[in-house]
């Protein structure tokens, strides 16, 4: 079929070509395929960005809370637990203290809750410490010397 100035209505017909209606459907269950499982894939990376956040927070509470028992010496009391708000989540914590497998020593686990969307998730921190090592307090005092002459 020839575009010759005789038969102007062949060649127009060719330049409006546009897509079939199987084109748009099979274009139209792609997107309905590909769409939901992107969706997906931000909410999945969304919540483990929170998550990581939250648990590096969840980390250093659990720490705080070893560290002020272990100093303050309050570790062997029976019932340590408390919560910790840092910013909008609240972290619950409490302590657990189980004897060590040889000696003396003492196991204390700090196990740290939090919720990230609607879900729980914890932490735990252990160390060791010896009941029978009290602190003591000691005073040191320092001396200053001046040279010369006044």
């Amino acid at each position: 079929m020839n575009c010759a100035p005789t038969n102007p209505n062949s060649c127009a017909r060719r330049r409006t070509a546009a897509f079939t209606l199987a084109e748009a459907l099979a274009a139209l269950v792609f997107m309905a395929i590909v769409i939901p499982v992107a969706v997906q894939g931000l909410r999945i990376a969304n919540l483990a960005g929170q998550v990581a956040t939250a648990k590096g927070v969840a980390a250093r509470v659990a720490e705080n809370v070893l560290n002020e028992r272990l100093v303050t010496g309050d570790w062997q009391s029976s019932s340590l637990r408390g919560e910790s708000i840092q910013g909008f989540r609240t972290y619950r914590w409490f302590i657990q203290n189980d004897p060590w497998e040889e000696g003396t020593l003492r196991e204390l686990t700090v196990a740290v809750f939090f919720d990230v969307q609607g879900q729980e998730y914890e932490i735990r921190l252990a160390t060791l410490a010896d009941p029978s090592a009290a602190l003591t307090e000691t005073n040191t005092t320092a001396t200053a010397t001046a040279g010369g002459t006044p």
